[in-house]
């Protein structure tokens, strides 16, 4: 049986979702809790890595048992055997066709910037940080060049192994967060993403916003296609993974559902 789970984590006690060696990381936590329940060894698979520090509002995951035990007492079991910053909100099954990382079509990302010198403490761990003005128009104009099908080999980090970097940007949209108004709201959504490209793109955007360069700079630096050119990476803290779209109906019917708990994100 291929059981799906819908996952949200608090990664800044972690390094990173995919499993290293002397480290603690989001999968070796699921594993053994996955272990103790089947009693043996079981591996889970992610919709994508996510690296130290980056958090998740909707991680897509999946693991092949052979135990049959209903969807609920699944997600009761698992969260009983995780800590408390690891929780399993949604548990589904699906012919072993499907796969979480393979069958994606389309993945959303959200990140919190905070403009300002001194970081509210009680956010630390949740916002990236900029420390100099920042002007809202010059950042929005930025993001308009990013949308549409690109080579983004200037916004992904150098010991990249990916040979192919088009891709293509939905949406990006920027916004002021209702509950903070030193705190601004990023939604980029796209049919993939190269390993730190979210978070370069962002670092990228700080610079135009601080008046480093014009906005117009960004098309310069996607054609010269070399990560030098790009602004530096974005704070880890502010990038949450927070929806993955497959070419699947019952998933993504499974997966808005999910999510629809927790519209406040």
């Amino acid at each position: 049986m291929r059981v799906v789970l819908l996952c949200r984590y608090d990664g800044s006690g972690y390094h990173g979702f995919q499993i290293q060696p002397n480290n603690n990381t989001v999968q070796e936590e699921i594993e053994k809790a996955l272990k103790k329940i089947n009693k043996k060894d079981i591996r889970v698979y992610m919709s994508g890595r996510t690296d130290s520090g980056v958090h998740a509002y909707g991680q897509v995951l999946h693991f092949d048992t052979e135990l049959n035990i209903p969807n609920e007492a699944w997600k009761k079991a698992l969260n009983a055997n995780l800590p408390a910053d690891i929780r399993i909100f949604g548990v589904t099954t699906s012919n072993e066709d499907f796969h979480v990382r393979y069958n994606s079509t389309r993945k959303t990302y959200h990140y919190k910037l905070y403009i300002g010198q001194n970081v509210d403490p009680f956010l630390l761990n949740y916002v990236g940080q900029h420390k100099y003005n920042f002007n809202f128009e010059k950042a929005q104009k930025a993001l308009n060049y990013f949308i549409g099908e690109h080579d983004f080999s200037s916004f992904c980090s150098k010991n990249s192994s990916v040979e192919d970097k088009i891709r293509e940007i939905y949406y990006f949209n920027m916004y002021y967060d209702k509950t903070n108004p030193r705190v601004i709201n990023f939604d980029v959504c796209g049919n993939g993403f190269l390993y730190n490209m979210v978070r370069i793109i962002i670092g990228t955007i700080q610079d135009v916003a601080a008046g480093k360069y014009g906005a117009e700079y960004v098309k310069e630096i996607l054609d010269k296609k070399e990560r030098k050119y790009a602004g530096p990476k974005a704070d880890a803290a502010g990038l949450y993974l927070k929806e993955v779209i497959y070419n699947n109906e019952e998933i993504n019917k499974f997966i808005k559902e999910g999510l629809a708990k927790y519209e406040n994100i």
